[in-house]
């Protein structure tokens, strides 16, 4: 059956799962619009079969009934409109037949209203529901005892429930549409301020070691040209004060060294100076602020990494074990760390409470981003497995180079 003009077509649910309370409800309002028919047609032929009824309604009672478990059953995720009205026009001759053979198909009518205001236009479906009850209270008058104020009543009244229900609700999805707007707005001015600040932090990073470098091994190595330049000019008039030019390089070459290893030591986690990945896992562990009991394996014959990727994977570490410790309520935490041919693994996984991964709920959303993107600068992928009750899985993995693996 194609999809009602007043609710959201089953493909409007966001990859996110923002979108599934709505699609639920409306598969709640579509099973109970097409119970209702089944059941008021069940009882119209049960009547029929039993004698108490025109029996020649039968063949076209289960001829309308098929027809619309037909409609029912098409593909909700490519209607097509012309086809639509095509099965709703026969739908409906085939009740008005039914209704003039028996006014007990009168009760159909109302179903019949929210599909008219589902498939129609409004400037066709209002029409089509006033024609219908129109046609109902007619039959009805024709019947035993005439033309009453219960037979105008309540067709009317039930044309008015559809129609008030209807766009009651076209109402409410449009504030809802309104309000998941301004939702995603706000989530996608967060995600820019975020890179914006992790933006401007790396730019304020870049000046802070241009001014160190300029200020110290630009300075030594612009010394050292110097001094080799006047090593060379005294060297053959002067081979003593040549040989200090030469040692005074030496020792000014020394010292740049050690600032450049400074430089090092200042951008490596503390966890990774004098230590190993492995230890340096279980250090940061070993400091895990939470209740949770965390426990570090290695898989694997541990191998020298790149600097760059041990830091990422210290990184990662902190990041979920302190989200653990945040929100997870967990008893237990897992950091499994997997060395494998050409490629490197990371597992944190704890047994809390978990969360939903597609809604962002329950964790810093904003370091898993600024992992994920770490780790990606390094040829790697991050994932998050997560449900609600059941724990969470955050898994890393990294390319290795063949040579820097096989050290």
């Amino acid at each position: 059956m194609t999809t009602p003009a007043f609710v959201p077509p089953p493909g409007d649910v966001r990859a996110d799962g923002a979108g599934v309370p709505q699609a639920t409800a409306l598969r709640w309002m579509r099973g109970a619009l097409h119970g209702t028919f089944a059941v008021l047609l069940a009882v119209a032929l049960g009547r029929a079969a039993a004698g108490s009824a025109t029996p020649v309604v039968l063949a076209p009672g289960v001829l309308l009934g098929a027809v619309y478990a037909a409609g029912v059953r098409r593909d909700h995720r490519s209607p097509s409109r012309g086809r639509a009205w095509a099965w709703l026009a026969v739908v409906t001759a085939l009740w008005a037949a039914l209704l003039a053979l028996d006014a007990d198909f009168g009760y159909l009518a109302f179903p019949l209203f929210f599909l008219y205001l589902h498939l129609l236009p409004a400037r066709w479906s209002l029409p089509c529901v006033a024609a219908a009850t129109a046609v109902v209270v007619v039959t009805q008058s024709a019947g035993p005892g005439g033309l009453t104020a219960a037979k105008v009543i309540g067709p009317l009244a039930g044309a008015g429930v559809a129609v008030l229900t209807a766009y009651g609700y076209a109402a409410l999805y449009r504030e809802s549409r309104e309000r998941q707007r301004l939702i995603d707005d706000l989530m996608t001015t967060r995600d820019e301020l975020a890179a914006a600040q992790h933006e401007a932090g790396r730019l304020a990073e870049r000046q802070r070691l241009a001014r160190e470098i300029h200020d110290t091994l630009a300075q030594g190595l612009s010394s050292i040209v110097l001094l080799t330049r006047a090593a060379e000019g005294a060297l053959p008039r002067d081979p003593d004060a040549a040989g200090g030019h030469i040692r005074q390089a030496g020792r000014t070459a020394a010292e740049n060294l050690a600032e450049a290893r400074r430089f090092v030591r200042a951008l490596t986690p503390p966890d990774l100076q004098g230590a190993s990945l492995p230890e340096a896992l279980r250090r940061v562990a070993a400091r895990h602020p939470g209740p949770a009991r965390v426990e570090v394996r290695v898989d694997g014959e541990p191998y020298p990494l790149p600097v760059r990727a041990e830091v990422a994977l210290v990184r990662l570490t902190q990041e979920a074990l302190a989200n653990v410790a945040r929100h997870a309520g967990a008893g237990r935490a897992t950091v499994t760390l997997g060395f494998l041919d050409g490629q490197v693994t990371l597992d944190v996984y704890d047994d809390g409470v978990g969360f939903d991964p597609g809604r962002g709920a329950g964790r810093d959303s904003f370091g898993l981003h600024g992992m994920r993107e770490r780790i990606g600068e390094l040829g790697g992928t991050l994932t998050v497995e997560s449900a609600p009750g059941e724990g969470t899985a955050v898994a890393a993995t990294l390319p290795v180079p063949g040579p820097v693996a096989a050290g």
